[in-house]
């Protein structure tokens, strides 16, 4: 789509040049002589550029600068006049001019000067488009619930979103949604314009996470060959959130409580403060409480994080849930893998029903996608819905084709049986098994420590 530019310029002979000139850049061009017939043209027309000139006959440029911009807050406009005066281009740019040039200019560096605007302009499009439709895909409607007790949640986390509150715990079972709730406060928040950043305590070693978290100057370590900046320094004015925060080493543990008391910290092998305005979310599916009890938890911490707690309930305690978050994901995976799958059968709701949801919301999910992708007819029915014990089934096709044990087992069991089988079909190939999972390999390397699985790269 071409570039529409409009000239507003009394003198006849400027207006041709700029005219000439444009065109042979491939912009569609309008021109008007007067302040009103500009001003007309503009009323009736998008126009991606507005060359402006300071001086006309019936009104001054910035008197035009303050009506466009009244009506149209993406034009670039830049603003043309034989009296380079200061005060002039200072207050054209506060009325949101984007440059300002004297005559008599050069064209050449007019041009460059029209190019980098419209660039810049398309730029700020983009950035406003990116965070509009994050908000949409984080509104409060993405998390689904009619139970009472989601109810309270959503209730909450609005006040919480609307607050100035710099620490916020979420509690609640693996799978319950905290990580969507976390990026819900943010995008919802005066915060928004500025960064999301999240790590998982868990994916990664103490001095790894430590450096991810506060940076570290160069040399402070074997491979610290320059200045890295950490979360906490890269999403100053907007959220961290530290997910499996429960598990983080008692070290690490001890000076983010030094953050959170006095919002500075100094990066690995630092000896300056560096001062922050951050958001804190963390979140835990851990018994804080008895970690606390059994000493590998800081009760200090404990209650620094604890400023505003919400408690994520599990799907086993919003059953009256499960058939609206099924509908919706039958809608969603449907649109997905198009295919005419419409709803759910009795038979099968009664079969979701009447399972343990260990997994929660996030298992649900997982168990329609398959239905869905499965699903020989309108409805999924009972024999598309393979459940962690896997009794219709007979064996089920995991990730990737690797065959699931049909015994009766939990989620724990079901993902250390997947590692053992990722890695023996990789030949012990860290990389790679990360890749069959599609999970990190640091991920994958804190699950076969956490299971007890020796093996080195083959």
């Amino acid at each position: 789509m071409k570039i529409r530019v409009l000239i507003i310029e009394d003198e006849s002979l400027i207006r041709w040049s700029l005219r000439q000139k444009l065109e042979e850049q491939g912009y569609t061009v309008d021109e008007a002589g007067d302040a009103a017939t500009g001003l007309d043209k503009h009323s009736h027309s998008n126009y991606d550029l507005i060359l402006l000139d300071y001086k006309l006959p019936d009104l001054t440029g910035l008197d035009v600068l303050r009506k466009v911009r009244e009506r149209d807050a993406d034009s670039v406009i830049i603003m043309i006049t034989a009296f380079s005066r200061l005060e002039q281009a200072v207050e054209a740019i506060r009325l949101g001019a984007y440059d300002y040039v004297a005559k008599p200019f050069n064209m050449d560096e007019l041009m460059f000067t029209i190019q980098k605007g419209l660039e810049t302009t398309e730029l700020r499009r983009q950035v406003r488009e990116l965070r509009g439709n994050l908000q949409r895909e984080y509104g409060f409607d993405k998390m689904i619930g009619s139970d009472k007790s989601m109810q309270n949640v959503f209730e909450l986390l609005r006040d919480v979103a609307q607050s100035g509150a710099s620490t916020v715990f979420l509690r609640g079972d693996s799978g319950t949604g905290k990580d969507l709730a976390a990026r819900i406060i943010h995008h919802n928040s005066d915060r928004a314009h500025r960064r999301f950043m999240n790590i998982t305590c868990t994916a990664l070693s103490e001095t790894l996470l430590e450096s991810e978290l506060f940076g570290h100057e160069r040399g402070a370590f074997t491979d610290a060959r320059q200045q890295k900046k950490g979360l906490l320094e890269l999403a100053d004015g907007g959220t961290v959130f530290l997910d499996e925060v429960g598990d983080m080493p008692p070290a690490l543990q001890a000076k983010l409580l030094r953050f959170l008391e006095e919002r500075a910290f100094r990066r690995v092998g630092g000896t300056d403060d560096i001062s922050v305005d951050v958001r804190v979310i963390a979140a835990t599916n851990r018994d804080i409480e008895k970690a606390i009890r059994e000493g590998h938890f800081r009760e200090d911490l404990y209650y620094r994080l604890n400023v505003v707690p919400v408690y994520l309930p599990a799907l086993r305690e919003r059953g009256s849930d499960i058939r609206l978050l099924t509908q919706h994901f039958v809608s969603h995976f449907a649109r997905e893998f198009r295919k005419n799958v419409t709803g759910v059968s009795d038979a099968a709701y009664d079969k979701l029903m009447n399972y343990a949801w260990e997994g929660n919301v996030r298992e649900l999910r997982n168990v329609i996608e398959r239905a869905t992708l499965l699903c020989k007819s309108e409805q999924i029915e009972p024999k598309d819905i393979a459940l962690g014990r896997l009794d219709d089934a007979g064996g089920d096709e995991g990730l990737e084709g690797m065959r699931l044990p049909t015994a009766g087992i939990d989620l724990a069991r079901v993902e250390e049986h997947l590692c053992r089988e990722a890695m023996k079909r990789t030949n012990n190939n860290q990389t790679q098994a990360a890749k069959l999972l599609r999970i990190s390999r640091d991920q994958l390397r804190y699950r076969l420590e956490k299971f007890g699985i020796s093996a080195p790269e083959a």
